[in-house]
């Protein structure tokens, strides 16, 4: 296994139609995604003192945060309007060795900040809804 540069791990938006286009939201700076599952606690008297888990039980997410440089691109402008809609969209996340997942996703926080002498820029949180599979 190869290391992997950063700059190339991007978020893609969906543009609505069947099958989708995805298109790179631009500016970012950092992106992080977090694979998340809950789990099923089965011990019982015979567990020997020892917990016992339900393998392939619980409920599993992914959780996308980004941040990066506001440049008024068509995807930042997609994702404020499924933002203030509170409307679920197909995303893309995609990686340096060609490895893509994609999934439904809630914008759950998005965040504009800004200095007097220095750029906009934004953070982002995404929820998945339903399953993220690769592509």
């Amino acid at each position: 296994m190869t290391a992997q540069k950063g700059s190339a791990f991007l978020l893609k938006i969906g543009d609505d139609a069947q099958p989708p286009t995805y298109q790179t939201v631009a500016g970012l700076r950092t992106t992080q995604m977090s694979i998340n599952g809950d789990a099923v606690v089965v011990t019982h008297k015979e567990s020997g003192g020892w917990r016992d888990l339900l393998s392939g039980a619980g409920v599993r997410s992914v959780s996308v945060s980004a941040a990066g440089i506001f440049l008024a691109s068509a995807a930042e402008t997609s994702i404020r309007a499924h933002a203030l809609a509170g409307t679920i969209e197909e995303y893309e996340l995609s990686f340096e060795d060609g490895e893509r997942l994609r999934g439904r996703f809630l914008v759950q926080r998005l965040d504009y900040a800004g200095d007097f002498n220095g750029e906009r820029n934004y953070t982002l949180q995404l929820e998945s809804s339903g399953a993220v599979v690769p592509a």
